[in-house]
């Protein structure tokens, strides 16, 4: 059965506690009157939804990312399957980090998973996230503990991403064997460690997979802003975000942006999004223009879903089939001869109409 797990600072667990629980009775109280935020979602969806992004914003409100952090940990949703999944600390002279080694074995890969939080955070319910794709996917995960912004702006993440790339390889696994995946922020260092593996002579993963990925640190698309009433993620996030990852280096966004990169040779990239994100548009756009440089790019994208609605796992249709397209997009980059990767058409690329970005209110 699910269950709610509190830890941490006593006021931190109150405040997430009362939270949960006054978001709750509102949502219920207002679909009662037949006002659901969005008609397609269940009452557990939505709420869930609410209460990251109330968690969100008070943790941006609060002046000490330690204490930021340690707030956003105090509430956790914990699935009613426990993922059979061992997890192990990288060790000494490795890159810092833990395995996640499911108990049944699916196949031979190895994926690379850089977890999401803006650079910023490393929650509990990411690393549970992480042990559920294990488990699903049945392929043993490397995820990096890397360092974090704002105490560590550009270039310590794509440094640590490549650093944990040239280990996996040294430890003997076949490239064409080898997964990159991200959540995110996590998908945004995806791309960016695989164009700095090719820049450094390193061959490229059997295939690049991107969840949510942010792929613009700028301003970019009407969905940034637009969707703040859906998405868990506000636009206001990502440009605090992006200013601690620049921190004081004089770096433009384009600079840090997996958009504005030469993605010609890459891995082929399977991309996942919602449509009621706020980072959907950028990822249409990105996806649009990896495949005018040539790239191989699929992205599939559910109409009703928020940032990272894969995290629901079993608890959800469209996350359920979400993880099995990962899993297939996987089998397609694995089979011999790569020909089973379907990536987008024309057809389809054309019909990601994107609208430019209004500016914010007061910006």
């Amino acid at each position: 059965m699910a269950k709610t797990i509190l830890q941490g600072r006593l006021r931190h667990k109150a405040r997430s506690l009362a939270t949960i629980s006054l978001l709750s009775a509102h949502v219920l109280a207002r679909r009662a009157l037949g006002r659901p935020l969005v008609p397609e979602w269940s009452p557990l969806f939505e709420i869930g939804n609410l209460f990251w992004r109330a968690q969100f914003n008070h943790a941006f409100a609060l002046r000490d990312i330690a204490e930021a952090r340690a707030y956003f940990d105090s509430l956790v949703h914990v699935l009613d399957r426990v993922p059979e999944v061992d997890v192990r600390p990288s060790r000494p002279g490795e890159p810092r980090g833990d395995w996640f080694i499911p108990r049944v074995r699916k196949g031979e890969a190895t994926l690379l998973h850089f977890h999401g939080g803006g650079y910023s955070f490393y929650a509990d319910v990411t690393r549970r996230f992480i042990a559920m794709l294990a488990d699903k996917l049945g392929l043993p995960v490397f995820a990096p503990d890397y360092r974090l912004t704002p105490e560590h702006p550009h270039p310590a993440q794509i440094e640590d991403g490549l650093a944990a790339y040239r280990f996996l390889l040294s430890e003997g696994i076949e490239p064409s064997r080898l997964i990159v995946c991200g959540d995110s922020a996590g998908g945004h260092l995806t791309l960016m460690t695989l164009v700095g593996a090719r820049a450094a002579g390193l061959p490229q993963p059997a295939i690049g997979i991107g969840l949510s990925p942010w792929t613009d640190v700028g301003r970019r698309g009407a969905s940034q802003f637009g969707n703040d009433r859906y998405d868990l993620v506000q636009g206001y996030m990502t440009l605090r975000f992006a200013d601690w990852l620049k921190g004081e280096g004089g770096l433009s966004d384009a600079e840090l942006s997996p958009i504005h990169q030469d993605l010609r040779g890459l891995a082929p990239l399977y991309l996942q999004a919602g449509g009621k994100e706020i980072l959907v548009d950028m990822i249409r756009d990105f996806a649009r223009e990896a495949r005018g440089q040539g790239a191989r790019v699929r992205l599939d994208v559910w109409e009703h879903m928020t940032h990272e609605f894969q995290a629901h796992g079993q608890e959800l249709r469209e996350s359920r089939e979400a993880l099995e397209r990962l899993g297939e997009a996987i089998r397609w980059a694995l089979a011999p001869d790569g020909a089973g990767f379907p990536a987008m058409s024309g057809t389809e690329l054309d019909a990601l109409r994107v609208e430019p970005a209004p500016a914010p209110a007061g910006g």
